[in-house]
């Protein structure tokens, strides 16, 4: 009896984990530029100086990030685990305004992007 009571316990709490992560991000569609995070945080640029130092930027490893019109950051990530740099998705974009639809995980300020589409 206390296996079937173990299995049932422990079937539960792996549903309700399930169902916290599906919750803990929220749909969002973000209007803004696609620009490299050093110049979005140690310059407090509202929009790239151009398209080619946006790229040369990230060709050289500086991760892109969306920086929307009102200010706000957002750190595109990966939501597979090992993760990986989504550069490669945003090079074709630096430098440009654009409009993408996502899953944003919101902690403490910070804004981590998954993202859907990507428009100009």
């Amino acid at each position: 009896m206390k296996k079937i009571q173990g299995f049932f316990v422990g079937a539960a709490m792996t549903v309700s984990l399930i169902a916290m992560a599906q919750e803990r991000g929220s749909n969002v569609k973000v209007t803004g530029w696609v620009i490299d995070s050093a110049c979005a945080y140690t310059k407090g640029l509202s929009k790239p100086i151009g398209v080619a130092c946006a790229k040369a930027c990230a060709k050289n490893g500086s991760p892109l990030v969306i920086l929307q019109d009102d200010g706000t950051i957002y750190l595109p990530i990966d939501s597979n685990t090992p993760s990986a740099s989504q550069n490669a998705r945003l090079l074709p974009y630096a430098g440009e305004h654009v409009t993408v639809t996502g899953k944003d995980y919101a902690k403490n300020g910070s804004h981590g992007l998954v993202i859907d589409t990507i428009s100009r």
